[in-house]
């Protein structure tokens, strides 16, 4: 992407060091979405396993078991080595060593940085020290989960087609440089390899990264 916008806006190779900076913020940006992206997989996998404990605690298992029988089935449902069944594999190793179901489900949150898994261990906590029905706490919130994560998913689908015009409108001024380059050799000759060229497709770049970043941001929608 660099040696792109190096040759498009400059048609030279020297400027490619000098661009170097600006892949900071797209190598940022890519990886605050690889993480939301992990979230949010994981906040969609966590919403059944509630479900299976739910469905387990309602039928008279203890929580310890209703853990046990939620990696049987996501084990089903993703597969053995998903990351929610090595989760829940670690929970229930915790449990099954003395550790409390509070503890387990409060380093479950904090590896995942979902919002829903931190709720979900805040009111289990309250829950069990307040000697609450736990099974009625686990069948409620999870029910709230299952909401939210349907809710989130409609707006993922609503925007889809937003999000593909954002990075259709992203390619054009390129693709209009490429075509014209390309099809009128010579015409941004007089915008190369002279200041004047240089501030101004500096300051064209700067315009259409300002853009982009500006569209990223638009159809980044979170809960």
């Amino acid at each position: 992407m660099l040696l792109l916008l190096a040759l498009l806006f400059y048609d030279s190779l020297y400027a490619l060091p000098l661009l170097v900076p600006l892949a900071i913020p797209y190598l940022k940006q890519e990886r605050e979405r690889a993480e939301t992206n992990r979230a949010r997989q994981m906040g969609l996998r966590f919403k059944d396993a509630i479900l299976s404990i739910a469905a387990s605690q309602r039928a008279g298992y203890s929580v310890e078991n209703a853990v046990a029988e939620a990696v049987k089935d996501m084990a089903l449902l993703y597969g053995a080595e998903s990351d929610i069944c090595g989760e829940l594999g670690i929970i229930l190793r915790g449990l099954r060593h003395n550790r409390t179901m509070e503890e387990m489900l409060d380093g479950f949150a904090a590896r995942s940085g979902h919002p829903d898994i931190r709720e979900f261990a805040e009111v289990f906590r309250i829950a069990r020290r307040g000697d609450g029905n736990l099974s009625a706490v686990i069948a409620d919130t999870a029910a709230v989960i299952a909401d939210r994560t349907e809710c989130e998913r409609q707006i993922q689908v609503m925007t889809a087609g937003k999000r593909l015009e954002a990075k259709l409108m992203q390619a054009v001024p390129l693709f209009i440089i490429c075509y014209i380059g390309f099809t009128n050799p010579g015409f941004f000759d007089p915008l190369y390899h002279n200041v004047f060229g240089i501030v101004l497709m500096s300051a064209a770049l700067g315009v259409y990264l300002a853009a982009y970043f500006m569209m990223e941001r638009m159809v980044s929608i979170r809960l």
